[in-house]
């Protein structure tokens, strides 16, 4: 088969278009005709040699596809081929088929095309697994989401606006993206390359601070973060682009009885990962079978030019998913 294979670590230049071995299904496994993938954030990091995939995955990049069902493993009874499915994946969805749990796998909703299909299993879980399953958000709550354009975070604003209505979303972003933030559902936003965003949710709150973070920031964030929650409030750090080391105030985060939650999905064990789409699927998706919560997708490129896709990412041009086409 086709895929994307890395001549070395480093730059979107060492991805090149190249020959691998078609995947074969082991028991509880299916292999996936893959339509489209996407692009996410993880995939630079491991394209740069610092994210190596579980044990048994795949090296090829790529964390979701969308496709259909070409063959099944033993013991897979409630899937049949052809069937249109996206999948949450450890490695290997940069090629023409890929290899996936079947309690990994969701239908695709008729009316949802394979490219927004792609853009499900890794970001949409990814905001529900924390801020719902892990931070147990509520109604009547806020919640403040950094970088407002990205795959997670434009997720989580449409999951939010979904199952917790009347909760109050504060959304950091880029000059370029507040108007389409706000549209989205945003209920207020703040520009983070003009205003301090700690300072801003002081004044917004009144002092009180916010129920819940998301951050992939990490360090750069991490004493704001803190300032900017409320008492008994959550921060569910989700990434580190910004760098691993940061102090703490002990103290203050007692007094405030706060919390802090590391989470990442690609590692966690195969029948927990099966659980949070279960969950997904109950709660989540049927609001994208009705039409209420739509995939974005920025930009579609041939997976050929995958580099292109990577160089686009990097360069945070994007509002909403980079796709690739297969």
């Amino acid at each position: 088969m086709k895929a994307i294979l890395l001549k070395q670590f480093g730059g979107p230049e060492n991805m090149y278009f190249g020959d691998a071995e078609k995947p074969v299904p082991g028991p509880g496994q299916v292999v996936i005709k893959v339509e489209a993938t996407s692009v996410n954030r993880p995939d630079i990091v491991q394209r740069q040699g610092n994210y190596n995939p579980p044990k048994g995955d795949s090296e090829i990049l790529g964390l979701e596809v969308a496709g259909t069902i070409e063959q099944l493993g033993a013991g897979v009874d409630h899937w049949q081929k052809g069937q249109r499915v996206m999948a949450l994946i450890g490695g290997g969805g940069y090629a023409e088929f890929a290899l996936a749990y079947a309690i990994h796998l969701m239908p695709v909703p008729q009316s949802m095309s394979f490219e927004q299909a792609a853009c499900v299993c890794e970001t949409y879980l990814t905001a529900y697994l924390n801020l719902f399953l892990l931070g147990k958000l509520e109604n009547n709550s806020s919640a403040l989401l950094h970088g407002g354009g990205g795959g997670v975070n434009t997720a989580a604003i449409q999951i939010c606006r979904q199952l917790v209505p009347d909760t109050t979303l504060y959304v950091t972003a880029s000059s370029k993206k507040l108007d389409r933030v706000a549209e989205l559902g945003a209920h207020h936003v703040i520009d983070y390359s003009q205003q301090s965003f700690v300072e801003e949710i002081k004044t917004l709150t009144a002092g009180k601070g916010v129920d819940m973070i998301l951050d992939h920031i990490g360090a750069k964030y991490f004493e704001d973060n803190m300032k900017s929650l409320a008492i008994s409030g959550k921060l569910l750090l989700i990434g580190v682009t910004s760098g691993i080391k940061a102090e703490l105030n002990l103290a203050l985060m007692m007094i405030k009885r706060q919390q802090i939650i590391g989470s990442v999905l690609r590692s966690r064990p195969i029948e927990e990962k099966g659980a949070i789409i279960k969950s997904f699927r109950d709660q989540v998706l049927i609001y994208m079978e009705s039409g209420s919560i739509t995939p974005l997708v920025h930009q579609v490129f041939p997976l050929s030019e995958a580099a292109a896709a990577h160089q686009l990412m990097e360069q945070s041009g994007h509002f909403g998913k980079i796709v690739l086409k297969v």
